[in-house]
């Protein structure tokens, strides 16, 4: 064979068989991602070379890569891809597509509810920091729904320990407390103006929050409302002005008030931007 002969036909052997890196740039993807695919199980090497470790592709694989890439761009796992090639069949192709269509679709819900979630908590932390602190007004709020522990808490005691045991209790995901924890004061202790302690802990739940436990609400009802810098522990002196706000303007107090940490420990460690809202429902006397 002449040397000529032979470079052709060398020529002709290379162009059949590509490194890792000419596919990575011919198909633009990744070479640690070809590794990947390779230790996987999804796209072997036509040849590895046993005493360098490189690997070579030939043209046979082009079309399993571009399907590789087609499948990978839909998102689907790597696991139902193997799966496809195992069994490749328009059938097998039909189904995993339509598996791969209700996971984006349950997807794009769970990515509503999130961006739902966000925007909720945005309006709230934003009316939360415009806070007129001291401030005394009224509102008529709608029905609540709340996930409740009905218990008497000293004020003293850490609110930690009764919130896990409504989370217990409640089978509640712990993400859902956050600016959303309230304890109330009974009507019998506003009353007697005894502010020592709270007869009950809840959570406000949202829609998107998942509850599927037993139903408890917040009944709508006309409210006196004041918000102050500081915790629970520092509610007594504004429970008064209410109070005496009520007095002096023929109301009477008809249902335990709702004590609510607008901005607390979980959004901040500057306990000077603590904020706590006051609510008590009223009803003219």
């Amino acid at each position: 064979m002449s040397l000529e002969t032979f470079d052709r036909k060398k020529k002709s052997e290379r162009k059949e068989l590509f490194t890792i890196g000419e596919i990575g740039k011919l198909f633009h993807i990744n070479i640690r991602t070809l590794r990947y695919y390779d230790a996987a199980g999804l796209l072997k090497p036509e040849k590895t070379d046993p005493v360098t470790g490189y690997r070579y592709y030939s043209t046979k694989q082009f079309e399993r890569l571009n399907t590789i890439k087609y499948l990978r761009a839909l998102d689907m796992p790597i696991e139902r891809i193997i799966r496809f090639f195992e069994n490749k069949d328009t059938d097998t192709l039909m189904e995993l597509l339509k598996e791969q269509q209700e996971e984006i679709r349950l997807h794009r819900e769970r990515l509503d509810q999130i961006a739902r979630k966000l925007e909720r908590r945005i309006e709230q932390l934003d009316d939360a920091l415009g806070s007129r602190l001291g401030e005394i007004r009224r509102a008529h709020l709608q029905r609540r729904q709340i996930a409740f522990l009905r218990r008497d808490i000293p004020l003293e005691e850490d609110l930690e320990y009764p919130l896990r045991e409504l989370e217990r209790r409640n089978d509640l995901n712990a993400v859902m407390f956050l600016g959303k924890v309230g304890v109330s004061v009974s009507r019998e202790q506003l009353l007697r103006r005894q502010f020592d302690g709270f007869s009950e802990i809840f959570v406000l739940l949202e829609q998107e929050d998942g509850y599927e436990g037993r139903e408890e609400f917040l009944e709508e009802n006309d409210f006196i409302l004041i918000r102050y810098s500081g915790t629970h522990k520092d509610a007594g002196p504004y429970y008064e002005q209410l109070l005496d706000y009520m007095e002096k303007n023929g109301l009477e107090c008809c249902g335990d008030s709702v004590e609510i940490t607008l901005i607390d420990s979980g959004f901040t460690n500057d306990t000077e931007k603590y904020i706590t809202e006051l609510q008590i429902p009223v009803k003219r006397a």
